[in-house]
């Protein structure tokens, strides 16, 4: 994605950010927290998607968040939209073509434990890929056999759990399982989830991790639970009720962003 990598360090005029942030649904706000803001919208980026999903803005923006050069993606594409896993490759591509080391991903998600309520926040530590798809599909390289042993990196959630300690944020931990969607799951599927060893379910992210370890970099990523999943409140489900809910952990999860961003190493 050379046209875009070109375009993104001159428009960075000498910004050299190592850490990039993608904004799940209600961490959009966080852009304007970004100080001296380069901002491109991904139409003017070559190969970047459009994401046609509510509450995701398809805004690239790069300055200093709690003064640490960082760059953050509002939006992303999703399998759901178009049925390519890979819809996020020259994105990431770009990015570790200016030199981003590091990953940090966010994601509105559905909760399988009674005790992580929404509004919580969930670190990731695992995931399993249940949606039957890979972003690396079709890569012909050996390169494809990625190795997702240390998928999500230590010392990132070392330093996102020092940061929810230290700003007195509840940070749950646990394995995310990705559905394709764009339906949400039935009371069965969660129930199997459940056995399997998940403690959330979404329809992001995973393709993300694999693709970022794909190109070399290191991957933390966290879940705002939006909603408790299909069958444990007998209440059916919706997008309105993520929109309704994202922005109360997305604050959470916000405080413990402002705290960690300058801690990655």
């Amino acid at each position: 994605m050379k046209a875009a990598v070109d375009l993104l360090v001159e428009r960075l005029g000498g910004l050299v950010p190592e850490t990039a942030i993608v904004l799940g649904s209600g961490l959009g706000g966080l852009v304007d927290e970004v100080s001296d803001p380069v901002r491109l919208s991904y139409a003017d980026l070559p190969g970047f998607p459009q994401s046609g999903v509510t509450g995701h803005a398809g805004e690239l923006v790069a300055g200093r968040f709690s003064g640490t050069p960082v760059l953050m993606l509002a939006g992303r594409a999703h399998y759901y939209e178009h049925g390519n896993a890979a819809a996020m490759r020259p994105a990431l591509e770009t990015l570790a073509g200016i030199g981003i080391k590091r990953l940090v991903l966010t994601n509105a998600a559905g909760s399988l434990d009674p005790d992580m309520p929404p509004g919580s926040v969930m670190l990731i530590t695992d995931h399993i890929n249940f949606s039957g798809t890979n972003p690396l599909f079709g890569e012909p390289s050996d390169r494809r056999f990625v190795g997702l042993t240390e998928a999500y990196d230590a010392a990132m959630r070392a330093a996102l759990e020092n940061a929810a300690e230290a700003t007195g944020t509840p940070l749950k931990r646990g394995v995310y399982m990705w559905f394709s969607g764009p339906s949400f799951e039935t009371p069965a599927e969660i129930r199997m989830a459940r056995v399997l060893g998940a403690d959330a379910v979404g329809m992001s992210t995973v393709p993300e991790v694999i693709l970022a370890r794909f190109l070399g970099m290191r991957v933390a990523a966290c879940s705002v639970i939006t909603n408790l999943a299909a069958g444990m409140t007998g209440e059916e489900l919706s997008h309105q009720e993520t929109k309704d809910m994202a922005p109360l952990g997305g604050a959470r999860l916000a405080a413990v962003l402002r705290r960690a961003i300058g801690e990655f190493q």
